[in-house]
Order: C-alpha cells, then sequence, then structure tokens
C-alpha cells in the first residue's frame, strides 16, 4: 500500500513533465520548461562555444596598422564560404547548438513564438555564420528574427548584426539607410547606440568619406562602456585625421589613446606614440627631444613586444637626420625583431633596398627587394610595383657584372708582368688575411661554446672521457653543428646549401679573371698560386676586343634603363658617355648621343644644343636626324615606325620567306639597338633559323634570346620554349612505315629545288585542281625545307594506301600526267624531317630497299 501512495505521485508528476515536452501546447508548463531548456542548456553551450571562436580569432587576427583599420577586427578572404565549410570549430559548435535549440525547442503556435528564448537562438545562428563569412545564410537568419519576433527585445542587436552584413556584401548605402531609420524610431541603449554609430562609420569609411567616418567613430567613442573599443576607435579617428592632412587633430586623437594607459590594448598606444611621432617635423629645436622620446619608449620593459615598430621609427628618424649607418642598424635590428608581421618585413625590406641601390649597391639592393616581395600579397599593386622594380634590377645586376668583369680583364690584360704579379700576391695575401681571421672567430666561438658546456652537469660528469662516446658530449655537438650548418647530407661541398656555390674557377670576381671549365673547382694549391692566376689572364687580343664589345653593349643597356625606367638622368649620362668614348660598334653610337640628347633637353642643359647639331652634322641621313628636325613628319609617317616594319616582316614570315626575315631582322635589330621592339626581332629572326635550319640551330637562337633579355616577355617565352617545348621536339627517331595500307596521317611529298619555284608553284596549281575534281578533303602547300630545296605536299591521306593510290591515279590520268619525283610519308615522320633536316637519314632508313 505504501508502495501505491509513492508511486502515484510519481507517475502524475512524469506526466505533467512528459506533456511540459510538447511544443505544440501553449500551457505555462510548456513555456517555461522549453525556455529554461534553451536558456540554460543548449543556448548556454552555444554561446560559450561562441564567445571561444571570437576569443581565438582576436587571438590570430593582425591589424596592419599601415593602413586605416577596419572598426571590426575580423580578418576577410576572397573566399566563397559553403554551408558545408567552416573556418573555425567553435562557430560550427555554436550554430548546431543554435539549430538544435529552434530545432527541438521552438513553440510556434498559431504562428506566433510562445518560447522567449528562440529569437536569442537565431541571433546566435546569424552570429555564427557571420563570424564564419557566410553572410547570405547569416542574413537569412537575422532577416528572420526581424520579420518574425516584433515584439522581441532583441530587434535593435539583430537589426545591427543585419547591416553589418550589408556592409560585408558591400551594400554601404542601403546599410545606412537602414541604421539611420533605427536611429530615428528606436530607442537604443548606449552600448548599441555606440556599435551603430560605429559601424555606420565602417561604411562611410568604405565609400571614401572619411570626414563623416570621423564623426560617426566620435559619437561611438563616447557611448562605448569598453575601453578596448575606445581605444580602437580613437586611433582610427587619428588615422582619418592623417588620411586628410590634419595632423594636429590627428596626434589630438593619439594623445587620447596615450591617456588610456592601460585601460585599451597597449599596441594601440604604442602605435598612437609612434604615429605622433611621425607627424612631427624633425627641426633643430625637436630633434633631441624626439630622440628621447624614442629612446623610452625602446628601454620601456612593457614595449619588448613591440620593438619591432619601435626600432623601425629610429631607423627613419635616422635617416632623416642623414645618419645612414644608424638607420641601416635600426632597419636590421626591427627585422631580427620582427614576430609575424610581413607587412613591417616588407617596409624594412623595401628601405634597405632603395638605400642600397642609391649607393649602386645593386646586388644587395636586388636581393632587398626580393625579400620585400615574399612579404607581400601577390596581385597587390604594391606587389606589382615592387616586382617591376626587382625585374628591372635584375637586368642592371647582370649588365653591371658584365661591365665588371670586362674591365677588370681588360686592366690586368694591359698591366705588365710585374705590375699583375704584385696585383696578385697582395690578392692573395688579403685572402689568407681573411681566412685566418675567420677561423681564429669561428675558435673562439666553439672554444666558448665548450666551455659553457664543460661548466654545466654533463660537462663535469664526462670530463676526460672522449668525445664520441658520451652520448651528452655528442648531442651538445650535434646541436651546435646544426645551429651552424643547418641539415647537411654527407657529401662532397657539404657545406654548401647551393652546390652552385662551390667555388668554380670562373668564381675570382674580385679579380676578374677569365675562366676555362666552370665545372672546375679550385683547389686549395691554386687558390694561393700566382702562376694560376697569371696563366687565367687571356694573351688573345680577340678576346679582349670581344669583351669590350660585350662592355660597351651592357654600358648602353645600362644607360637606357637608368634613363627609361629609374629615371636616373645623371647614372644613364655616365653610362652613355662612357659608350662613345669607349670606341664602341657603329651600331651604337648615333643611339648614344641620341639618348644624351634627351637627357640634356630634359636636365636642361646647355649640351643639348651641341649634341643635336653633332646628330644633325654628322648623321645627316639617320632616322635620329631626322626626328630632330622635323619631328611632326617623321610622326606622320608611321609606316617606317619599328612596329610597322615588324608587321611586314612577321608577313613575310607567314609567307615562308625565311632568308628575307632573318635578314630584316637583323638589319631592324641594329637600326633600333636598346629599343622595346628588339626582343621581337630577335624571336621572330630565332623562329626563321628553326623553319629554315632545323631543331640546334633553333635551339641555340632561342637560348640566345632567352638569356639576353631574361625578363622580357619574349625572353621568358624564349625560356618557356626551351624547357618545355624544344624536348618535345628533340626525338628523331623515324616511327616504322610498315605495311601498305598502314593506318595514320599520311602526306605525298613532291621535292624541288628553290630555283626551280615556277615549277613548284604550276605543280601545286595542278594538284590543288585535281583535289576539287576529285572531290578529295586535302589540302596542298608549299613547304620550305632549307636553303636549296622545298616541297609540295598533299596532306590528310588516312593510309599509306590512299596516298598511293592517289599518286597512281595522277601519274595515269590524261588531264594531270604527274610524274614529278614523289615519295609517300608519316605525318610524324614529316614532322621530324623539317625539325632535324635530316631527310636523307629518312630516305637511307626507310626509303632504301633492305636487301
Amino acid at each position: 500500500m505504501k508502495l501505491q501512495h509513492k508511486l502515484f505521485p510519481l507517475l502524475i508528476l512524469a506526466g505533467i513533465l512528459f506533456n511540459g515536452c510538447s511544443t505544440k501546447k501553449d500551457a505555462f508548463v510548456n513555456r517555461n520548461w522549453h525556455g529554461l531548456n534553451t536558456k540554460y542548456n543548449v543556448l548556454y553551450n552555444g554561446n560559450i562555444a561562441f564567445e571561444e571562436g571570437r576569443e581565438q580569432l582576436n587571438a590570430s587576427y593582425r591589424d596592419n596598422y599601415w593602413e586605416v583599420l577596419p572598426v571590426e577586427r575580423l580578418e576577410v578572404t576572397d573566399e566563397v564560404k559553403l554551408d558545408s565549410e567552416n573556418n573555425t570549430p567553435q562557430f560550427l559548435l555554436a550554430e548546431e547548438k543554435a539549430t538544435k535549440a529552434i530545432q527541438k525547442h521552438s513553440m510556434d503556435i498559431k504562428d506566433e513564438e510562445r518560447n522567449p528564448q528562440t529569437d536569442e537562438a537565431f541571433l546566435l545562428l546569424g552570429k555564427a555564420r557571420y563570424f564564419d563569412q557566410r553572410y547570405i545564410p547569416a542574413l537569412e537568419a537575422f532577416n528572420y528574427v526581424l520579420r518574425k519576433y516584433t515584439q522581441s527585445d532583441k530587434l535593435n542587436e539583430a537589426t545591427i548584426w543585419r547591416e553589418k552584413v550589408n556592409i560585408r556584401l558591400e551594400n554601404e548605402e542601403l546599410a545606412i539607410k537602414n541604421l539611420k531609420r533605427l536611429f530615428k524610431y528606436e530607442d537604443l541603449r548606449d552600448q548599441e547606440y555606440a556599435d551603430a554609430r560605429a559601424m555606420m562609420a565602417q561604411a562611410y569609411i568604405n565609400l571614401n568619406a572619411p570626414d563623416t567616418a570621423i564623426q560617426q567613430l566620435k559619437i561611438a567613442s563616447a557611448y562605448t562602456r569598453k575601453n578596448p573599443e575606445k581605444g580602437r576607435y580613437y586611433f582610427i579617428i587619428g588615422q582619418l585625421y592623417d588620411q586628410l592632412g590634419h595632423k594636429d587633430s590627428a596626434n589630438y586623437a593619439f594623445d587620447k589613446i596615450i591617456a588610456l594607459n592601460r585601460k585599451s590594448p597597449r599596441v594601440y598606444m604604442i602605435n598612437a606614440h609612434l604615429k605622433k611621432i611621425q607627424n612631427t617635423e624633425i627641426t633643430q629645436e625637436n630633434k633631441e627631444a624626439l630622440l628621447e622620446y624614442l629612446i623610452d619608449l625602446e628601454e620601456n620593459r612593457e614595449n619588448r613586444p613591440f620593438l619591432d615598430k619601435i626600432y623601425r621609427q629610429e631607423a627613419e628618424y635616422h635617416l632623416t637626420n642623414g645618419s645612414d649607418s644608424l638607420a641601416l642598424v635600426y632597419f636590421n635590428k626591427s627585422l631580427r625583431a620582427t614576430q609575424n608581421v610581413p607587412q613591417l618585413n616588407a617596409l624594412n625590406y623595401e628601405n634597405l633596398a632603395e638605400y642600397h641601390f642609391d649607393q649602386n649597391g645593386y646586388k644587395t639592393a636586388g636581393a632587398y627587394y626580393d625579400s620585400t616581395l615574399t612579404n607581400l600579397r601577390e596581385n597587390t599593386k604594391k606587389y606589382r610595383s615592387v616586382k617591376k622594380k626587382l625585374d628591372n634590377l635584375e637586368d642592371v645586376i647582370a649588365y653591371e657584372e658584365v661591365v665588371q668583369y670586362a674591365d677588370s680583364v681588360i686592366t690586368l690584360y694591359h698591366m705588365d708582368e710585374t705590375e699583375r704579379v704584385a696585383y696578385f700576391e697582395t690578392y692573395i695575401a688579403k685572402m689568407r688575411e681573411k681566412e685566418e681571421a675567420e677561423a681564429l672567430k669561428e675558435e673562439e666561438r666553439l672554444n666558448a661554446g665548450l666551455d659553457v658546456f664543460s661548466q654545466s652537469k654533463a660537462g663535469k660528469a664526462t670530463k676526460g672521457k672522449f668525445y664520441f662516446y658520451n652520448i651528452t658530449s655528442l648531442g651538445y655537438g650535434k646541436t651546435d653543428f646544426r645551429n651552424k650548418w643547418g641539415e647537411r647530407v654527407l657529401e662532397d661541398d657539404w657545406r654548401w646549401s647551393n652546390k652552385n656555390r662551390a667555388l668554380p674557377v670562373q668564381q675570382t670576381d674580385e679579380i676578374g679573371v677569365a675562366s676555362g671549365n666552370v665545372e672546375e673547382a679550385v683547389t686549395d694549391e691554386q687558390k694561393y698560386s700566382v702562376d694560376f692566376y697569371l696563366d687565367r689572364i687571356p694573351s688573345d687580343e680577340g678576346v679582349i676586343d670581344s669583351l669590350k664589345t660585350e662592355r660597351n653593349f651592357a654600358n648602353y643597356q645600362l644607360g637606357l634603363i637608368y634613363k627609361e625606367k629609374f629615371k636616373e638622368n645623371f647614372l644613364a649620362a655616365n653610362k652613355l658617355n662612357g659608350v662613345l668614348k669607349a670606341d664602341p660598334e657603329e651600331r651604337l653610337v648615333l643611339p648614344s648621343k641620341y639618348n644624351l640628347y634627351k637627357i640634356y633637353e630634359e636636365l636642361e642643359s646647355p649640351l643639348a644644343a651641341g649634341m643635336k647639331a653633332d646628330i644633325i652634322k654628322n648623321h645627316p641621313n639617320s632616322r635620329y636626324a631626322e626626328i630632330l628636325l622635323n619631328p611632326q613628319a617623321v610622326l606622320a609617317n608611321a609606316t617606317d615606325s619599328p612596329d610597322a616594319r615588324y608587321t611586314q616582316l612577321y608577313k613575310r614570315y607567314l609567307e615562308q620567306e625565311y632568308v628575307g626575315v632573318i635578314k630584316g631582322a637583323e638589319e631592324n635589330i641594329n637600326r633600333y639597338t636598346g629599343d622595346e621592339i628588339v626582343p621581337k626581332f630577335e624571336m621572330l629572326k630565332a623562329n626563321a633559323i628553326g623553319r629554315l635550319q632545323g631543331y640546334e640551330a633553333f635551339k641555340d637562337a632561342l637560348n640566345f634570346v632567352a638569356l639576353n633579355y631574361p625578363n622580357n616577355p619574349e625572353g621568358q617565352k624564349a625560356q618557356q620554349m626551351v624547357a618545355e617545348q624544344l624536348p618535345k621536339l628533340e626525338p628523331k627517331v623515324f616511327s616504322q612505315e610498315t605495311g601498305v595500307s598502314g593506318k595514320g596521317n599520311w602526306k605525298v611529298v613532291f621535292p624541288f629545288k628553290i630555283r626551280d619555284d615556277e615549277q613548284a608553284q604550276e605543280l601545286k596549281e595542278l594538284l590543288e585542281k585535281s583535289i576539287v575534281d576529285l572531290k578529295y578533303k586535302n589540302r596542298v602547300s608549299k613547304d620550305i625545307y632549307s636553303l636549296e630545296d622545298q616541297f609540295v605536299v598533299v596532306h590528310g591521306f588516312k593510309s599509306k594506301d590512299f596516298a598511293l593510290g592517289y599518286v597512281e591515279l595522277l601519274k595515269i590520268n590524261k588531264d594531270y600526267k604527274v610524274d614529278n619525283e614523289n615519295f609517300v610519308i608519316l605525318s610524324s615522320n614529316y614532322k621530324i624531317i623539317q625539325v632535324h633536316k635530316n631527310l636523307e637519314e629518312y630516305k637511307k632508313e626507310l626509303l632504301t630497299p633492305k636487301p
């Protein structure tokens, strides 16, 4: 009986709970049951996951303080996100919890929501999608809240989040319109008002209206209760004032950040200090105070995480003051202190590159520009600008090395025996001294490391034991080796990470001696032998003349690069004058004079008139003289322009006039030396050579274009052809043409001499007539084979049997009676004989009857 009394209340309670679980009954128990479960179970866990995801985003996000900061700290990618893709697992979990709350606890009865927590579930769903960068699904969630829950206390928050999405979707005007309506008709809490004003400011920033954005951010900073947001808003205000050129107003905003001190993240305060310094013009009166200001920032222990930016600012300060050596020190200190800030690295490397370029250290500048590129995002305006500089600089480096090498060899050539011996003895002595100093420094470093190890517990325990028998000592040695050399394979020249750096005979840059076999390594005995170097100085005057020619051409190219690409007129004039003084080839004289005239004219130098008179007097029939005498007439006569000449020559190439194309290309290369059109003529010439002379000549011509114009589109195209197309053309093994009815693509070839072109043309016309008469679908062409031979070819036979039948038909048909010499060939074999010019080999291998 007692059991019945206990069981009965339990059954009643279970029934109440069961009925309370229903989402279809609008009862007090049901509403509160689902409301409590939603708020304190599902949504509670969802909000925890959401906040964890936001914290993770904030921890990984890196602001770019060299651009105007976004109002909201959220890294946006260009990826198109699908519902199945998620950046952060925490946001996925938050979305799952919100979805579960909606699916299991929503009480939509008679088109009215009875669970007061469902609107918060939809709000959480939209936020999770927003931070996962799935903006369209997020917009759907926020719009559902606004449409469905008209009495909710979350409507204002949902509106602000919806406008965030609109701004991310680049619908700024719509966002501004909706936010203005919100301000007009709704009563917002302070934090909501601050958030709405901040997002309106972001919309105006995106619309490039910084003055209006400043006003919105000022209101947002006044109403927000969150100091980190206040510091960020002040910093953006300062940046926008800087953008408008109002330095004093910007510094006032930065002072407000500094006044917040520890209430706001320190990163804003440090950058505010640095921005203030950048906005202050350095004068004699304030330069000492500014330096003390920077030193105080550097020496403050709390600023250690920001030393990279402080060092950079000190470098810029010293650079402005003309203390170049100190500036270089601090740029490098900034690089060493940088913690995964590619924008800062890029700026430091670019400064170092520009400094070395100004000092004519082109090779070093090129290395720094290369490092700059690795820290920039591709396909940005800045990346393309630096890439263009680097490409131009690579040409400068290559040509400067040619000049340096040629000058040093020529200098040694003109020395007498005594001067040469003295030169190399001094060089070897300096080399020994340098190596001994490096060896001593390395020994001191190793001894210092061993001293530290010997004082350690492991070192004392193994004192007196052989190094390789002690695991601890051996481990220390391995670690020290890796720290110095990195991971190395046991092989010859293991010290070089790049085996091309293993010292070949050619690498005597300091002395510039011509090399023989570049693969030959220099032994220690040779390296310290005067005779070794003396033997490598060329004695043939022809070699020296060739070096002079290369040097003059390199100096001419350098003059054009400095003038056209770097706008360094003084450097350009120096190089071009050097060309004229060095007894250059005739083809370089006139272009050098004309470019010098243009430089002098731009500099408004009195030398311009003299150079103009020189060109007109000494080269009266030249194109340049005509330009100087009558510029308008030359411009009007576009038929003689470089592009027009190239077009005409290309038409001749299509008409297989390869000899004329080669001669014409050479004439135009000489005529337009230094012009941007020259690589195109070189490429056209290479193709004509290939068509006429075959694979090996084509390979040499392509390599010439690739090596001489590496940064020009034509040179890059040639390099690509060398790497990709030539290997496909190289095979010269003929396919066996077995079987009279062999399937494939076949041709009938009628050989003619070039001198018999009239007869070849007559046969071509007759064959074309036969194709029409016989209703064949073949094609007839006249192909150049070599300087002396050409082919009339009928293409497109599906088998050898059809091809032979066509030949027989031509011979017996009274309308044609064609009995000219011919042979039938497989298309792949025809391609080989055209590429390698090996017709005789083909005839011997496949047409000659086997005994």
